[in-house]
């Protein structure tokens, strides 16, 4: 091909993805779904009597690679409980100016303690804010829960918490499949899902 025409190849991609639709999303006035599995803000989960399931063994934060996760651990008592086992995690944060949500702390958790959420929005002009709280991972309470502290509900000592964790799982299910019919035919509100009164 004869030189003088190089510049006009180069051009050749531009010029064919000047008519190609745009792919711009218009955040945050329009919001795409996420992935089921994206790996998005990180949430403490609970027993469904209300107790947490961290049981402040530190596992997540010495799997992290980023050094962005801080666990101190606490001993329940029969008058003080905040988990079925021995411990619970009294202190709990996660440095987001760090993280990477990379999800091997989920990976390191040996009681399904911590998983990922959908929520992305964590930006923020504080450096402060960023340090998120054991108070704002923590999964808010359903309809059933107690706020601990309180005794355990659901079985006698950790292990039968352990041994039908599979059951309360799927009975979970169940209720948000219910809560998501009645939410779709208009008999419940939307914020019925997550038990907040507003």
């Amino acid at each position: 091909m004869l030189d003088f025409l190089n510049p006009v190849k180069g051009f050749a991609v531009t010029f064919r993805q000047m008519f190609k639709q745009v792919d711009t999303v218009q955040y945050p006035e329009e919001k795409l779904p996420t992935a089921p599995r994206f790996h998005g803000r990180h949430q403490l989960n609970r027993w469904p009597d209300g107790l947490e399931k961290c049981i402040g063994c530190e596992l997540c934060a010495w799997a992290c690679p980023a050094d962005a996760i801080y666990v101190e651990g606490g001993s329940n008592t029969d008058q003080e409980r905040y988990s079925p086992g021995e411990r619970y995690g009294a202190v709990y944060q996660i440095n987001y100016l760090r993280c990477i949500l990379c999800g091997l702390c989920v990976e390191a958790c040996p009681t399904r303690a911590l998983t990922m959420t959908n929520d992305y929005e964590l930006a923020d002009d504080n450096r402060e804010s960023l340090i998120w709280t054991k108070e704002q991972l923590l999964a808010p309470l359903r309809q059933g829960m107690e706020a601990p502290p309180h005794p355990m509900r659901l079985g006698k000592d950790e292990e039968d918490y352990y041994r039908q964790g599979p059951t309360f799982a799927a009975a979970q299910a169940v209720e948000e499949d219910m809560l998501g019919s009645m939410v779709s035919e208009g008999t419940v509100h939307d914020w019925a899902r997550t038990g907040d009164d507003q």
